[in-house]
């Protein structure tokens, strides 16, 4: 039991920038913070929901509303998701050869598509949530996070990585295949029941994730962090446009 609660703070130490109340670093451990992910989700869904409902009953402005809850997924994190969606549409977008895309994968420079893209996605993000009807189930935002890291330990779990990537050399045991997708599962559906047809948001997002990882996964020849950030950046938007949209 102790080495899963490693597991869980050294995930929300590494991929969260919500303060961690316990900071430890267990070797042992490190093959299981894959599995806490979607955990670390719940808690960045938990607190994106109450501010949804916050919001609402505190009764602020349509816009301001957008903007604290188109923002609130990127601050979670410390925009680290943010980095690798812009890295991946860099290198995506550029059309070179493969050698030359994974070298912009890599390089700390940003590139011209990578503020397009950053550009269009913010506009999205806070268009989506401007357009969140008054009376919407933000409960709903408690999964999205969830389900959207579910997708990306499973895909850094289940695919190839790329030989630079952190995960190339980590043992990626069948088991956590198993977990992930059972969680993957509950949260749907806990989603679908609880919210009724605002759950049908957990469906877009895993819509938008696949389409988001194929892209990048194909285009790159192989996965790795910034590709799990790009996909689940553009996974939680469709997931929010299908909560504007319905």
């Amino acid at each position: 039991m102790k080495l899963f609660f490693h597991a869980f703070f050294m995930c929300q130490s590494m991929f969260c920038a919500i303060p961690c109340p316990c900071r430890v670093w267990d070797e042992e451990a490190r093959p299981l913070m894959l599995p806490m992910l979607p955990l670390v989700g719940l808690e960045i869904g938990a607190l994106w929901a109450l501010f949804g409902y916050l919001t609402a009953v505190l009764g602020l402005p349509v816009l301001i509303r957008a903007l604290v809850l188109a923002l609130w997924p990127y601050l979670a994190t410390g925009f680290l998701h943010l980095d690798g969606f812009m890295d991946v549409t860099d290198a995506v977008k550029s059309c070179r050869d493969l050698a030359r895309r994974r070298e912009i994968l890599k390089d700390s420079h940003v590139g011209s598509f990578a503020v397009i893209g950053l550009c269009m996605l913010m506009l999205a993000q806070f268009a989506v949530f401007a357009s969140v009807p008054d009376d919407g189930n933000y409960l709903i935002l408690l999964f999205l996070p969830a389900v959207s890291r579910c997708c990306s330990a499973l895909a850094v779990t289940a695919l190839p990585s790329m030989s630079t990537s952190q995960y190339a050399s980590q043992n990626k045991p069948t088991a956590h295949l198993v977990v992930l997708t059972a969680m993957l599962c509950l949260f749907v559906i806990l989603g679908v029941v609880l919210c009724g047809r605002m759950g049908f948001a957990l469906p877009g997002c895993l819509a938008g994730y696949a389409l988001a990882l194929r892209r990048g996964y194909h285009s790159l020849q192989g996965m790795n962090g910034d590709i799990a950030g790009y996909a689940l950046t553009i996974g939680e938007l469709c997931g929010a446009a299908v909560i504007a949209l319905i």
